[in-house]
């Protein structure tokens, strides 16, 4: 896995051993930040179940102001410490050691630009974190909300619980839902 493009383009990034993370592929991470480019220059940046941190270093190498990551397996929090110090971008970054549902109770910004979250599949945690995210004041019909899922996730629920689906991107395994707040 490398950095795509930005200040950091060519870079490979470690990934953690094991199955506990799905690191996005190169192509896929491709084609998500071409989506993304018109939202990134100075945007605050959140990474949710960040894994090795690819996604939101991609989004800093890109121009991001600020990223966080919200990890707490140790392994993938070794890796995003690697990588952000690999890729000379730890002083745009904070890391969050820590569950999401309760970092993001810990973000202290005014407004977030862009929300990206991986969760574990088939688990309902994307229902979870856009519950509390409905509740957070940095999230504005502005802040545009990224979810990487099985092909099969039903979003079904997004304008019942006060968001629309912007775009859904699909795959051959998997998908990344794009919504906003109502």
């Amino acid at each position: 896995m490398r950095v795509i493009a930005g200040k950091a383009r060519s870079l490979r990034l470690k990934t953690p051993e094991g199955m506990d993370t799905r690191p996005t592929t190169d192509r896929i991470k491709e084609t998500l930040f071409n989506m993304l480019m018109p939202y990134l220059p100075d945007a605050v940046f959140v990474d949710l179940f960040s894994g090795s941190g690819g996604i939101g270093i991609e989004a800093l190498s890109r121009g991001a102001r600020h990223a966080y990551f919200v990890e707490n397996q140790k392994n993938a929090l070794a890796c995003i410490t690697d990588n952000l110090n690999f890729t000379h971008l730890m002083e745009q970054a904070t890391i969050m050691k820590q569950d999401v549902l309760s970092a993001l109770a810990s973000i202290h910004e005014k407004e977030v630009d862009v929300i990206f979250m991986d969760p574990p599949y088939g688990q309902e945690y994307e229902k979870q974190v856009l519950l509390q995210l409905k509740t957070m004041p940095y999230v504005t019909e502005d802040t545009l909300i990224v979810i990487e899922a099985s092909l099969d996730t039903d979003f079904s629920y997004l304008e019942a619980m006060g968001y629309y689906l912007k775009k859904e991107k699909c795959y051959k395994t998997n998908k990344h839902v794009f919504c906003q707040k109502l």
